[in-house]
């Protein structure tokens, strides 16, 4: 089953005040609205991709931050669905097929999970969802801001360093498919700095 990016926002508005806080939904807007952007710049669907912005983080509806991802696979797998909504739940915090490629530690080995991101090829929207994730917070910024405010809030760990030069390869990649900054598509980086 299709999901549009109005229906994804109303899951959003329908989550609001429901968990101990509401920045994971601002966040997800933002992440949307910027993945449309880029989408559109690519000649690829934006409404696809802000859907999947929308999305990404909806298994933090219940409150378990910890677990949504999986939370979320399972939540839009059980509403029916198609696999691209369901698997940006599992791909959005994990860069290069690896698990261990995510901010905030090494995960608890969930077998399904780590072989389901191991295997699976991204798409070019599971690929934009990643680094928009590493754009926004409330609003977009630049990826060394993002990556910061990561490490302030959950630490810095093992594989910290490794996450960190993965995500500006996937700037870079980004950067190389447009012919120009990704920066350049939102001047308002410059009042978020």
């Amino acid at each position: 089953m299709k999901l549009t990016s109005k229906k994804a926002l109303k899951m959003l508005e329908n989550a609001r005040g429901k968990t101990s806080s509401d920045r994971w939904i601002i966040h997800s807007i933002c992440v949307g609205n910027t993945a449309s952007k880029i989408a559109e710049a690519l000649n690829l669907d934006s409404e696809l991709a802000k859907t999947l912005g929308y999305i990404h983080d909806i298994g933090k509806q219940n409150g378990d931050f910890k677990n949504h991802i999986m939370n979320g696979y399972y939540f839009l797998k059980e509403k029916g669905y198609d696999d691209d909504y369901c698997n940006i739940c599992l791909t959005h915090s994990y860069l290069n097929n690896d698990v261990n490629c995510t901010a905030g530690g090494i995960p608890t080995d969930i077998p399904f999970r780590t072989e389901f991101i191991k295997n699976h090829e991204y798409t070019i929207y599971e690929k934009i969802i990643n680094l928009c994730d590493l754009m926004c917070t409330k609003v977009v910024n630049t990826v060394d801001k993002r990556l910061v405010d990561i490490i302030i809030r959950r630490g810095a760990y093992s594989n910290t360093q490794y996450h960190v030069k993965e995500t500006y390869k996937l700037k870079k990649y980004f950067d190389n498919l447009l012919g120009f900054n990704v920066y350049n598509l939102f001047p308002e980086i410059k009042d978020n700095i």
